[in-house]
């Protein structure tokens, strides 16, 4: 793992770098509002994807690295990351760009799609009751897949809109909105889980050509 800041329009981002050897695509994630990149799902896929052949890229905001909460304004947000975005397309080079993270991070990702123009979006525990929205999630057309709790009191997986064919839904049973389950056994199954369902998608993504 490296990391480094990155000079955003709103102050500066925290970047972590969790590279492949030989990297296939990569994977930019931010993170929500009541936790930051420690949170277990983003950390377990930072362990998981990388020996796949993903670099993972964990960003926090500009607000949590200056501790300045008017910068966690939505567009604050999307700024910042639009501009991580631009400099990990800039490390990375030309190969595939998955943008997406948990929660609030997972709104940004929607929000700045059109602007980013990433090849994909990889959303945890999108909050449809705000800051996030379903028809924001209805409209998104990339291909996507979606991480949801079963108990998760920001929405669950059963209160998902109509979603576009090419987005991808994933129902973690017995998870909150971290993610967690009743016990410490059920939280290890919940995040295997998501981490298997992220490496399924990301091969079946990987060999389907541009375009198709």
């Amino acid at each position: 793992m490296s990391d480094e800041v990155v000079r955003t329009a709103v102050g500066p981002a925290q970047v972590e770098w969790f590279r492949a050897l030989t990297p296939r695509a990569t994977v930019v994630l931010g993170h929500g509002t009541a936790t930051g990149v420690e949170a277990a799902d983003l950390q377990e896929l930072a362990r998981t994807l990388p020996p796949r052949g993903l670099t993972v890229v964990l960003v926090t905001q500009p607000y949590r690295v200056a501790g300045d909460p008017a910068l966690a304004r939505p567009a604050a947000l999307d700024a910042a990351w639009i501009d991580v975005c631009g400099h990990v397309r800039d490390i990375a080079g030309d190969g595939p760009l998955v943008s997406g993270g948990r929660s609030a991070g997972s709104v940004a990702a929607c929000r700045t799609a059109d602007t980013v123009r990433p090849d994909a979006l990889l959303l945890l525990a999108y909050p449809l009751r705000g800051p996030g929205s379903r028809a924001e999630l209805s409209a998104v057309s990339l291909p996507t897949l979606v991480i949801q709790g079963g108990h998760d009191p920001f929405g669950t997986f059963d209160e998902l809109p109509a979603l576009h064919a090419n987005i991808t839904a994933i129902k973690i049973p017995d998870a909150d909105h971290l993610f967690r389950g009743a016990t410490v056994a059920v939280t290890h199954r919940n995040l295997s889980m998501i981490t298997d369902a992220a490496q399924a998608w990301s091969n079946r993504l990987l060999r389907t050509p541009q375009g198709a």
